[in-house]
């Protein structure tokens, strides 16, 4: 199946956005006050360290995750608390609806697209 210039841009785009989602949340693991969030945490950093596997089945570019996320999102969590920034991590999960595109030409990505609403749902169900 050929890809498009725009279809590898997304998945390349999705791909890092996934590789950064896991430095995010096992920094917001190792800061977060309730145990219960900081293993959820965990369990979703695991979660995206799949996504972004599945994505480099299908650009087979090697990326390097980006730290910002992992360094601006602890200090947020210091600075704002979580009642202000859990809802900007489950908008950033939702806006998974970008994948819709490619996911009709890769089939593989549907999953990775639910996992992501899911992923909104449990950390709005943390607050």
């Amino acid at each position: 199946m050929s890809r498009s210039d725009n279809d590898r841009k997304i998945l390349l785009k999705s791909q890092q956005g996934e590789l950064d989602a896991v430095l995010m949340y096992q920094a917001l693991a190792e800061v977060v006050k309730d145990t219960k969030d900081a293993d959820t945490f965990r369990k979703l950093a695991a979660e995206e360290g799949h996504h972004a596997a599945v994505f480099h089945g299908l650009t087979n570019e090697n990326l390097k995750p980006k730290k910002t996320l992992a360094i601006l999102m602890p200090i947020l969590y210091k600075i704002i608390g979580k009642k202000r920034l859990y809802p900007l991590i489950v908008k950033g999960e939702y806006a998974a609806e970008n994948y819709a595109p490619v996911a009709e030409k890769f089939p593989v990505i549907e999953s990775v697209r639910k996992d992501e609403t899911r992923h909104g749902d449990t950390v709005a169900g943390l607050l």
